[in-house]
């Protein structure tokens, strides 16, 4: 008995012996030993002298990382960088609250990061919701989703949010049941749909401090007077302004094309290019968007294309730009005929 006690006791010196060894080695090696053994090996199976002539197929996807002299480390450092931590972006919320995301039937945008208090009640957070897409509470149906997936309908209006198990990241789509709700067909979203106000030329005629007003007044002291020209990207040079412009100067108009006239950077469609009767040189038919020219589509007597009144202008080649112009509402002068 007292020879298998001697026998245990030296074992548990032993063992106590290759603990210590053991942590003071680690401790010695802990800056290396962590990012190799912890993060740096993943083809644990093979032996040290089988892994150095190994061929490069043959290597783990930590080796090869490695064999470039990239550290695991780094690696997981710029993994953070990139997905900035997107599994701890609800953290910091206070318990109870999530953040979730909105969707409407009617409009294409979406309410993102909208907090809810769990406590809330369905009917308080329809509430909420008409405050940002206009819907009225009774108009509304919810439909919880997450990860494209229905997960359930919130139709009771006692009950609290947080009876759905709702977590932050979900989404809520909210479907307007209105036939005439004003969210219909785009009328919050669409600015096409809302309609410009023009002023007839009787009444703008009749306001005063208006630039027409001005140049009456200018017009009035000197008949020869004309209007100052502003400096465009596009604008004939002094002195060849009153050169006819040749085919050469047209090469970069085609018709049917989107283009910008200066001055004054008015938009429209090109819609003719050639030469009018009883003027020199190529000249190019516009069609404005706004109501900025001064014919509709004819010169004299000929008709060269026909668009609404005031809508159309002739303008030298120089002084038209064709490209991606959109539909805007832009000021207009008086260098054109």
């Amino acid at each position: 008995m007292a020879a298998l006690m001697g026998d245990d006791l030296d074992d548990l010196e032993n063992l106590d012996e290759d603990l210590g060894r053991q942590r003071r080695f680690q401790g010695a090696n802990a800056g290396t030993q962590k990012l190799d053994d912890i993060r740096g090996t993943v083809s644990k199976g093979k032996g040290r002298e089988e892994k150095e002539n190994s061929s490069p197929d043959m290597m783990g996807a930590a080796d090869k990382v490695k064999a470039m002299g990239i550290n695991n480390h780094e690696m997981r450092g710029v993994q953070d960088w990139v997905t900035a931590r997107d599994d701890e972006n609800w953290t910091l919320l206070p318990e109870g609250v999530v953040c979730i995301n909105v969707t409407h039937s009617n409009l294409n945008q979406k309410m993102l990061e909208l907090r809810f208090d769990l406590h809330q009640t369905i009917g308080e957070v329809k509430a909420r919701l008409h405050l940002h897409h206009g819907t009225p509470s009774q108009s509304q149906r919810l439909t919880l989703r997450d990860g494209g997936v229905d997960i359930a309908q919130l139709d009771d209006d006692s009950k609290m949010l947080g009876f759905y198990s709702v977590t932050s990241g979900m989404f809520i789509h909210v479907t307007d049941v209105d036939p005439h709700s004003i969210s219909k067909g785009g009328a919050l979203e669409n600015v096409n749909l809302v309609e410009r106000y023009r002023m007839d030329e009787e009444t703008y005629d009749k306001r005063k401090g208006t630039v027409r007003e001005w140049i009456r007044e200018q017009r009035a002291k000197d008949p020869d007077w004309k209007p100052p020209q502003m400096p465009g990207a596009q604008m004939a040079n002094a002195k060849t302004k009153a050169l006819p412009c040749t085919a050469a100067d047209a090469a970069h108009i085609v018709v049917g094309s989107r283009c910008e006239v200066q001055p004054g950077g008015r938009r429209g469609c090109v819609k003719f290019c050639g030469a009018l009767e009883g003027k020199e040189g190529v000249w190019v038919g516009v069609e404005l968007d706004d109501p900025l020219g001064k014919n509709d589509g004819s010169a004299g007597t000929v008709r060269y294309f026909t668009c609404a009144e005031n809508h159309g202008t002739f303008a030298k080649p120089t002084n038209v730009q064709c490209g991606d112009f959109p539909n805007e509402l832009d000021d207009s002068d008086d260098d054109e005929m």
